[in-house]
């Protein structure tokens, strides 16, 4: 099937550069997350303080999203300032930029397919499925670190893809080393975790959900458009989250820029519509349905394709 459906001239309509917008949201991004973050800080109340972390990590996938833009070279017009942005944004993570770059571009040539990198919730509902599929879910800051910093690197990377992954790792553990002894110079180093780590548990927990609900239960080895799935959800995650929700379009576009996302979506809507692929309305209820119905198969999988259409074929208006 060919997916390259806009023309050159539509599609270079979509693909130009808006550096102002660009950086006046990073720094409101970035201004946000330091409020919250000194609001915890001075606070004496729990409740006060994990509404402040719950809205940190909420923010931090803000800035992840735009990290995620930085992997495609469409944040910044030169690729040195993507490759900047992406580095460092990932320090207080403890994630590998250049390892994550390499696997989601594979993960974007070989989507919902047995040589996506990603592809983690398929496969026989064995054991150790059901174990990986509940441990991203729960603990899916700890498995990222692992997969990112050492399992991917190990198995594909290059000499030069090494140099820089270590390179990253020299820059972060620098500055984890000074940020905790000018912690215990002040005898500040519980609160100085606490206000840090709190928030990437919560970031965890909403970005576990987030990949999940983008390909969970789509059509499995049939392509981009039918293996990713858009979830409109409303004007605040699209905001905040850069229109990351808008997913089809990323993956059959991944060189349009967020702003642009939605634009694109009504753009290919028709061919949305008429090869089936799926837009739904919430990540809540697809993260729902995730969670009750666990890893999946090829025969669960077919299932509940078709156990879809059913429905929508009886929503439909005869």
């Amino acid at each position: 099937m060919n997916e390259k459906r806009l023309t050159p001239e539509q599609l270079q309509s979509l693909t130009g550069y808006r550096p102002l917008r660009t950086v006046s949201k990073i720094l409101l991004f970035f201004a946000l997350l330091a409020a919250v973050t000194a609001l915890a800080w001075q606070s004496e109340s729990d409740i006060t303080d994990w509404a402040a972390y719950a809205a940190a990590g909420y923010l931090w996938m803000s800035i992840v999203t735009f990290m995620h833009e930085a992997t495609h070279n469409t944040l910044f017009a030169a690729k040195w300032q993507n490759w900047a942005f992406g580095i460092v944004t990932m320090i207080p993570l403890m994630v590998s930029f250049v390892a994550f770059k390499e696997d989601h571009l594979e993960h974007h040539r070989y989507n919902r397919s047995p040589k996506d990198p990603d592809a983690f919730t398929m496969g026989k509902r064995g054991v150790l499925d059901f174990i990986a599929f509940y441990a991203y879910i729960a603990v899916g800051g700890l498995l990222t670190f692992l997969h990112f910093n050492l399992i991917y690197p190990i198995k594909y990377f290059t000499a030069r893809q090494w140099a820089i992954h270590l390179g990253e790792a020299v820059l972060k553990i620098a500055c984890v080393w000074a940020l905790v002894a000018w912690a215990k110079q002040h005898d500040m180093l519980g609160p100085v975790l606490e206000v840090w780590l709190a928030p990437v548990f919560v970031f965890s927990l909403l970005n576990s959900m987030r990949f999940i609900a983008e390909h969970y239960e789509t059509p499995w080895d049939q392509g981009k458009l039918a293996g990713t799935r858009t979830v409109t959800s409303n004007r605040v995650h699209s905001f905040f989250w850069n229109n990351i929700n808008w997913h089809i379009g990323h993956h059959l576009y991944p060189r349009v820029p967020a702003y642009n996302l939605v634009q694109l979506h009504a753009m290919i809507a028709p061919e949305i519509a008429a090869s089936g692929a799926i837009v739904d309305k919430s990540y809540s209820k697809v993260f729902l349905n995730a969670l009750l119905r666990g890893p999946e198969s090829k025969e669960r999988l077919d299932q509940a394709l078709l156990q879809r259409s059913e429905r929508l074929e009886l929503t439909q208006p005869v």
